[in-house]
């Protein structure tokens, strides 16, 4: 009996001892699956951007076939982010920066792609996906550009001229993460010409000698972004704006689209398309007078860094 009883006090002790230590090991793991407070609070500001260099170079001797016997190309695109979002309250901030070059033994040095876009846009909610907002928009470039008509050399454009600012109240319709669609039958726009001789020709709609112009008419900006997975993400924006003030049927359009494929961690093809139209951009034709719809692809292979 006192062998049977013994048995019992050692089994009962190895049992209060395993029972502890499953409780320890359960509170161990609850430990781990309890998220710390900060970790449920939902992030105000959002940001990150993507930068993207492509780079192609070539070279023939005694080539049959013919050819530029040198040739350069680079490009360059950066895109920034920084969005807010907090109860009724949003602001979502964009800066784009395209800069590309080309030199080529026949066509000399050019550039092939400039452009610097800052857009702004602060709402305040007022029904699901709908948003008083006002917006915010720059537009430019850094360095001179020039056309070739009839391989005549001609300077078209400079930092500031063009340089197009664009402010406006209006609804901003958000069905979902992706999409956005900004509306406003109020928008003031002014075009500016810093360079003198770009000024004294009266281009871009400013009058001869003048620096500015004052516009005022109605303005849509439709913007999609999406990363459809790890490899593929397509980033579009289409603008509209008809000036009250002068010719408002001649709709003035600006559209840009870029298409980014990661081929590995740091290698990725880019696709980038832009298209403007704007009846006061007179410098094509045969006669170098005439508006035309501008086109622009440029396709690379590069180095990749997303941040």
């Amino acid at each position: 009996m006192k062998k049977l009883l013994t048995v019992f006090i050692l089994l009962a002790a190895f049992s209060a001892k395993a029972q502890d230590q499953t409780i320890k090991d359960l509170s161990k793991d609850t430990k781990v699956a309890i998220k710390k407070p900060e970790d449920t609070i939902q992030k105000e500001w959002r940001k990150g951007g993507l930068y993207s260099f492509n780079l192609s170079q070539g070279s023939l001797t005694n080539w049959a076939a013919g050819g530029d016997k040198f040739s350069l190309a680079v490009s360059s695109i950066l895109n920034l982010y920084s969005f807010y979002k907090k109860d009724k309250h949003s602001w979502d901030n964009t800066l784009d920066f395209n800069l590309g070059y080309v030199n080529t033994t026949s066509l000399g040095s050019r550039k092939n792609d400039d452009r610097i876009d800052l857009l702004s846009i602060y709402g305040r909610s007022v029904a699901p996906k709908w948003n008083v907002s006002g917006l915010l928009n720059f537009r430019s470039q850094l360095f001179k550009g020039y056309t070739y008509t009839n391989d005549i050399k001609s300077l078209a454009s400079d930092f500031l001229s063009p340089g197009y600012l664009l402010a406006s109240i209006g609804m901003d319709y958000k069905p979902g993460e992706h999409f956005s669609l900004f509306m406003s039958p109020a928008a003031a726009r002014w075009v500016f010409v810093k360079n003198d001789s770009l000024s004294a020709k009266g281009l871009y709609g400013v009058d001869p000698g003048k620096h500015s112009r004052s516009e005022f008419g109605a303005f849509v900006s439709a913007n999609y972004f999406n990363e459809f997975n790890k490899t593929v993400s397509y980033k579009a924006r289409l603008d509209l704006f008809s000036n009250y003030k002068h010719n408002p049927e001649k709709i003035d359009v600006f559209m840009t689209n870029v298409l980014l494929l990661k081929l590995s961690k740091l290698l990725s093809a880019s696709w980038n398309v832009d298209l403007i139209y704007d009846d006061d951009v007179r410098l094509f034709g045969d006669d170098g007078k005439s508006p035309a719809v501008q086109l622009k692809s440029l396709v690379g292979v590069g180095l990749q860094a997303k941040f």
